[in-house]
Parts: structure tokens; C-alpha cells; sequence
């Protein structure tokens, strides 16, 4: 019994080692698998380079419309969402009382200047006493005052458009009593639009005053707005080293409106001779970024395909271009697709299909 355990046992363990061997044999003797990839020739290119930020919309000029002096509303001249002038009239306060001491100060007034003329001519002749003289000076000055201040009330009860623009929506009405600073109305002059950004300090010195800029807003994806840096701000804002940029957005159409998000790209001079890829050539990853490089090499009296790492550096991005840095060659083909089952030195073939020689059926399980 022993001895037939003994066979038993050293037979299945032969048999296992037999097996192994033959695995081994069939993995040493199998031959390298050749990867399918798309390549495209490295070659030097112009890059056109922006500075990305955001901001909001703003009218060149807005205002919210209100009322120096409390008052009954009387007459409202404008209509909600109307174009207004500048200087037009939008809004008038009962003044009744001060037109009604504006005439009694005016009838007052020829009689006050008479007085003070008469005076002064009798005064020539040693008639009357300066004393009296100045009484009547001033009474017709003091009642001139009153005549100029009485007029700049009545004009401040009458609510004129300080320029000319789009009126919004009021809400305020007919025969209602306001304090005075009571906001009335909305007043904007769109014709043209002003946005304000911030960049680092380190891109202060790529932006001027009149550079180009486009911008696009939410609410027009498909749709390109161009304007120009008007201001630059002086200093830097210490707790965060940003800087402050405001630009003009001729807005003849009106499309934009205050309030908007926006997202800008500050053109820059463009960049001659620099390395453009497409961002699918690149292989991202924590330890640093790289791409692959095809070389064909002699092996056995044949020409075979392989491909090298070499990192890069991505310097700026533009929707599926990049912008790197690395060491490079012109007239050096790079992997563009395929390369998740790349290894270094692995075998490669070029081929045109972007699908990689995909089966045109997948098999069934």
C-alpha cells in the first residue's frame, strides 16, 4: 500500500511538473505581439496663445435712476423697457407749493432792484447813509437767491435721463409718495459693454491697453464677441497677486446684457516654430506626462517598428490641441491612438483605421 501511494503521488507530481514545462516551453517559444497604432509626423507649427479668464457683463454706463427730494409722483413719462435720451424727461414730483413762492418772489423782485438802484444813485449825492444802502443791497440779493434756489428745487422734482439708454422696469407709480433716493428705474446704455477680469501678476506684462479679446457668453455658445482692454488696473491686489483688467464690447446689436457670465481669451502674439499636439497623443499620469515615439530598428535581418517614451511638458491647451515642450525632432512619427497597451520597446505596426483593426463582429459568447 505504501509503495502504491508512493507511485500514485509521484506520479501527479511528475505529471504537474511535465505540464509547467511545457507551459513554459510554449509562453518562451510564442511569438511578440505586434500593437496596431495611428501615428502622425512631428512637425514645428505657429500656436496661437491666449490668456483665459472670466467675468461678467457690465454696461459701459448704468445707473439706478432716483429722486434727490421726496415727493407725489404726478406724471410718469417713460414706458417700461422703452430707449430714452439723454435729458429726457421720466419723472415729475408736485412742486405746486415752491412755483407758487417762485411768483411771489419774482413779483417781489422789480420792486427790490427799483429800490436798490434808487439808493444807489441817491447815495452818489450824499443823499443817504451807505447803511441803507446795504439794506437794500442785500435784500435784492437776498431775494435773488431765493428766486434761484426756489427754481433749482422745482428742477429737481423734475427726474430727467442723465444719459442715453435702455429704461427698465419701474416700480413705482402714479400718485405715490416717495422719500427722497427712492430708486425709480434702471437706466443702461448697452450700444456698448465693459468686462472686468483678473490675471496674475505674472501675465501683466503679455496684456496692453487696446489688445484684442473674445469673449463668449452662455446665451450665444455659437457666437463670438470681440472687444479690446481699456484699463488696466495700477496696482496688485496683495492678498491673492491678481490684477484687475477691464475691457469695452462694442454691443451695436444688443445681444449682451449686464449681468452675464462670460469667459475670456486674451489674444496674445502668436508663437512660431513650437510643438502642437493633439491632447490624444499624450499620456497623462502623476510621475509626468509623455508621448511615444516610433523608431525602426534591424532585428534578425528585419526592420522592425518600436516605440520610446518621451516626456513632455504641457504648456497651454486649446480644445484638442497642446501646446508641450519636450525633446522632439521634426520628422519623427508619434503614437496618436493606441497607445493604453504601449510599453516601452513594444512592437508596433502603423496602420490608417482609427478603430484600431477592431473585429467588423464581435464573436459571440
Amino acid at each position: 500500500m505504501l509503495i502504491l501511494t508512493a507511485v500514485i503521488f509521484g506520479s501527479v507530481i511528475g505529471f504537474n511538473f511535465f505540464v509547467q514545462g511545457k507551459i513554459k516551453q510554449a509562453i518562451a517559444n510564442m511569438p511578440e505581439p505586434t500593437m496596431p497604432i495611428t501615428v502622425e509626423v512631428a512637425q514645428p507649427k505657429n500656436w496661437q496663445s491666449t490668456i483665459k479668464a472670466i467675468g461678467f457683463i457690465e454696461p459701459i454706463q448704468g445707473v439706478d435712476v432716483s429722486n434727490q427730494l421726496s415727493g407725489l409722483i404726478t406724471k410718469i413719462k417713460f414706458n417700461n423697457g422703452s430707449r430714452v435720451k439723454k435729458g429726457q424727461v421720466l419723472l415729475t414730483l408736485n412742486a405746486q407749493i415752491e412755483q407758487a413762492n417762485l411768483k411771489s418772489k419774482l413779483a417781489q423782485l422789480p420792486a427790490a432792484k427799483a429800490d436798490f438802484d434808487r439808493l444807489t444813485k441817491l447815495y452818489r449825492k450824499d443823499s443817504v447813509s451807505k447803511q441803507d444802502l446795504d439794506k437794500a443791497q442785500a435784500n435784492y440779493l437776498s431775494m435773488s437767491a431765493d428766486i434761484q434756489a426756489l427754481r433749482a428745487t422745482i428742477a429737481q422734482k423734475v427726474i430727467r435721463a442723465p444719459f442715453s439708454g435702455l429704461i427698465g422696469i419701474t416700480d413705482v407709480h402714479l400718485g405715490q409718495f416717495i422719500q427722497s433716493g427712492t430708486k425709480i428705474v434702471r437706466l443702461e446704455s448697452v450700444k456698448t459693454m465693459k468686462i472686468r477680469f483678473n490675471i496674475t501678476q505674472k501675465q501683466l506684462p503679455n496684456v496692453a491697453i487696446g489688445q484684442s479679446l473674445d469673449i463668449k457668453v452662455d446665451a450665444f455658445p455659437n457666437r463670438i464677441f470681440t472687444g479690446r482692454i481699456s484699463a488696466i488696473e495700477p496696482a496688485v491686489f496683495y492678498q491673492s497677486g491678481l490684477v484687475q483688467v477691464q475691457a469695452e464690447i462694442p454691443n451695436h446689436d444688443e445681444y449682451l446684457r449686464s449681468g452675464m457670465f462670460a469667459n475670456v481669451n486674451v489674444i496674445l502674439p502668436p508663437l512660431k516654430q513650437q510643438w502642437v499636439l493633439p491632447q490624444t497623443a499624450i499620456n497623462f499620469s502623476l510621475y509626468g506626462n509623455s508621448i511615444y515615439i516610433v523608431k525602426s530598428q534591424q532585428e534578425q535581418g528585419k526592420s522592425i517598428k518600436r516605440v520610446y517614451p518621451v516626456a513632455v511638458e504641457v504648456l497651454e491647451r486649446h480644445g484638442n490641441l497642446a501646446l508641450v515642450k519636450g525633446d522632439l525632432k521634426a520628422g519623427e512619427n508619434y503614437v496618436t491612438s493606441g497607445q493604453v497597451r504601449l510599453s516601452k520597446g513594444s512592437k508596433v505596426k502603423i496602420i490608417k483605421d482609427r478603430a484600431l483593426n477592431l473585429p467588423a463582429k464581435m464573436p459571440e459568447l
